[in-house]
C-alpha cells in the first residue's frame, strides 16, 4: 500500500506539470516487498473453513449465512463504503453513516478510511500506473494479489487520511479503522458460542470469503468481462452476474462513467438492489441528496473521480 500511494503521487504531480511518464507497476513494487504472511493465514484458515462448512449443511446456518452477507455487503460495502462514504452520491443522517460503516467492517475488507482511500485511488488511476488493482497487471493480481503482497497498512490512518479526509475528521471513523477487526471479532465469538462450529464455518468462513471474492471480482472481472455503455478511459465493464451477487456493484461500466450516481443499473432490466433500497430511504425521507444520472447523461468521469 506504501508502493501504491507513491506511485499516486508521482503519476498524480506529473499530470499537473503536463508531462508524460511512465510509472513502475504497483504489482512489479508489491511483489519484491514480499508476500504478506499473516493476510495469507487469515485467507488461509477462512478457506479451509468455508470448505468444511460444506460439509456441516444445515438450513438455519443458510440462512443466518444470509442474512449476514446482506448485512455485510448490501448494507456494509455497497449501500456504505462504496457508494455513501466513498462517493458521496446520497445523504443519511450520521448515526446510520456509522451503522453502515461498521456493518463494512464484518466483510474483513478493512476499516472505512482504508477501503475509501485504496477504492478512490483506483477512480484516480483506473487501469492506469498507479491502480492498486488493474488486470493489466494480471487478472489474479486484480482479484486477490494485491491484498496478497505489499505492505498492510489497514490501520495506517494517518497515512491514508490524506485521500479521505472527510473520513477522518470523524472520531468514531478513525477508531474504527484502527481496531476494525473488533466488530467480526466479537461476531464470530457470538456466532460460535451461539451455533457452535458448524454455525462458525458457515456464517464466519463461508460467508466471508463468498464477500471477499464478490467484493474483488468487481475489481477483477468487471474490469475484464462484460459490455460497455460507455466509452471511459478505463477496461470497465458491465456484467450481470456480478451485479445480482453484488447487490447491484456489476453495472461498473456505469459506474464509472458516473462515479457518484446512487444508481448503477440505469435501465429496468439492470437489477440494482442497493439503488431500490436507496430509492425506498428517500422515499421516507432517510435518505436526501441522492444524486442520479441516466443513460444520456454526459460522461463525467473525469470530473467525478
Amino acid at each position: 500500500m506504501n508502493a501504491t500511494l507513491v506511485s499516486v503521487e508521482e503519476y498524480s504531480q506529473s499530470q499537473v506539470r503536463g508531462e508524460r511518464v511512465k510509472t513502475e507497476s504497483i504489482a512489479e513494487i508489491c511483489r519484491r516487498q514480499g508476500l504478506n504472511k499473516f493476510t495469507a493465514f487469515v485467507l488461509a484458515f477462512l478457506h479451509v473453513g468455508a470448505v468444511a462448512a460444506l460439509f456441516m449443511f444445515s438450513w438455519k446456518s443458510l440462512a443466518v449465512s444470509f442474512l449476514l452477507y446482506c448485512i455485510s455487503i448490501g448494507l456494509g460495502i455497497s449501500m456504505g463504503y462504496h457508494r455513501l462514504h466513498t462517493h458521496r452520491s446520497y445523504k443519511v443522517p450520521l448515526w446510520l453513516e456509522y451503522v453502515f460503516a461498521t456493518c463494512g467492517t464484518l466483510t474483513l475488507e478493512g476499516g472505512p478510511i482504508f477501503w475509501v482511500a485504496t477504492h478512490r485511488m483506483h477512480h484516480q488511476l483506473s487501469d492506469l500506473p498507479g491502480d492498486p488493482h488493474s488486470p493489466r497487471d494480471g487478472a489474479f493480481w486484480s482479484h486477490m494479489g494485491w491484498i496478497l503482497w505489499g505492505d498492510s497498512n489497514h490501520r495506517n490512518t494517518r497515512m491514508l487520511a490524506k485521500y479521505a479526509p472527510d473520513l477522518a475528521k470523524h472520531p468514531y471513523y478513525v477508531w474504527l479503522n484502527n481496531w476494525h477487526w473488533v466488530p467480526i471479532t466479537v461476531l464470530s465469538a457470538g456466532i460460535l458460542a451461539w451455533g457452535g462450529i458448524a454455525m462458525f464455518c458457515w456464517a464466519i468462513c463461508l460467508r466471508v470469503v463468498f464477500g471477499l471474492h464478490t467484493t474483488w471480482a468487481v475489481n477483477s472481472a468487471t474490469h475484464m468481462w462484460g459490455s460497455r455503455r460507455f466509452n471511459t478511459r478505463d477496461d470497465s465493464r458491465n456484467n450481470w452476474w456480478i451485479a445480482i451477487i453484488s447487490f447491484g456493484e456489476g453495472w461498473h461500466n456505469n459506474h464509472h462513467a458516473h462515479p457518484t450516481s446512487a444508481r448503477h443499473g440505469l435501465t429496468w432490466y439492470e437489477f440494482d438492489a442497493s439503488w431500490l433500497l436507496i430509492k425506498a430511504m428517500k422515499a421516507v425521507g432517510l435518505a436526501k441528496g441522492v444524486k442520479v444520472v441516466s443513460v444520456d447523461s454526459r460522461l463525467v468521469e473525469r470530473e467525478a473521480a
